[in-house]
């Protein structure tokens, strides 16, 4: 019920001051379970996508939104059960697991769930390796997954920003895709892989995104890391060593770009761009397919 109230109270706000377009609605199902998958570029993607989607969608929310204490803390916290959000640990291993099985409770009450394979915001607007959650998730329920792009989110609301700028915001939702042929593989982490990257894959040629084959996570440690680094050469400029430290810290961040996913050619963004929007740019060339690793286990909770 919060649900429907929080959304015909934001819905004529959001509309005037935003005028969020949208194309590719006729892709999400009137009815039944489906997974949407999204890139993610700012933490109003969970507003402005379920904002456009006629049905419900539930997303994962980071369990501090959930946790914080005093009356703001608490008030966050209802609003967030309030519009049907599920709580997730971070940490990974059994956390990952629960998150999984709460995100498969909602798909069978027939419901829409949202996730973000990247797991966190992009720190650059570029788009990030995926976590197998998804893919998991995807070959336990047999559902459909619907790629969804978001488009001027970052804009509007950058990282580090708690007020929006007023901005036109969109919204592109792909065809669904089927990975019923992996049916009973989901154990198979190479299977895993492969379904992730191919998702990542098809959000990437709906975006026109540079494709950075690393965690978001990670990279998000290598700019904290090359901003410490800075601010300590400046406390002891002309120190030896000091610049060129900043430089490698710098170099390190920034020359993480990588393949496409799995190795695909990265396609023309030119060829699928919205109305009205230029391409973010490309990215590409041939590599080997992508390993699990630890940090696979993600569930795609935003932050």
């Amino acid at each position: 019920m919060f649900y429907w109230l929080a959304k015909a109270v934001l819905y004529p706000v959001l509309l005037t001051l935003f005028r969020p377009w949208v194309r590719g609605l006729e892709n999400v199902p009137t009815s039944g379970p489906a997974i949407l998958v999204s890139n993610h570029l700012s933490v109003s993607d969970s507003f402005f996508l379920p904002l456009v989607v006629p049905r419900r969608v539930s997303f994962m929310a980071k369990a501090e939104y959930f946790t914080g204490r005093g009356v703001r803390g608490r008030l966050t916290a209802g609003f967030f059960k309030g519009i049907g959000q599920l709580p997730v640990d971070r940490s990974g291993g059994k956390a990952g697991e629960a998150a999984i099985r709460l995100a498969e409770q909602v798909l069978e009450r027939g419901e829409l769930f949202g996730i973000y394979p990247e797991g966190t915001r992009s720190p650059d607007g570029r788009l990030y390796r995926g976590k197998t959650g998804v893919a998991r998730l995807a070959l336990r329920t047999g559902v459909p997954v619907i790629p969804c792009v978001m488009v001027g989110t970052d804009v509007v609301q950058p990282i580090g920003s708690k007020v929006p700028r007023l901005g036109r915001v969109g919204v592109v939702i792909g065809a669904p895709m089927d990975f019923s042929r992996y049916e009973g593989m989901e154990a198979d982490r190479f299977v895993l892989r492969s379904v992730t990257d191919e998702i990542m894959y098809e959000l990437m040629r709906m975006s026109g995104q540079e494709y950075v084959d690393l965690y978001a996570s990670t990279m998000k440690e290598r700019l904290s890391a090359a901003t410490r680094k800075e601010r300590l050469a400046a406390a002891t400029r002309g120190a030896i060593g000091g610049e060129e430290a900043v430089e490698r810290a710098r170099a390190a961040a920034g020359t993480a770009r990588g393949p496409g996913p799995g190795g695909r050619w990265a396609p023309d963004p030119a060829a699928e761009t919205a109305p009205g929007e230029e391409p973010a740019g490309g990215a590409g060339g041939p590599g080997g397919p992508g390993t699990a690793d630890a940090d696979d286990q993600g569930a795609g909770a935003p932050r």
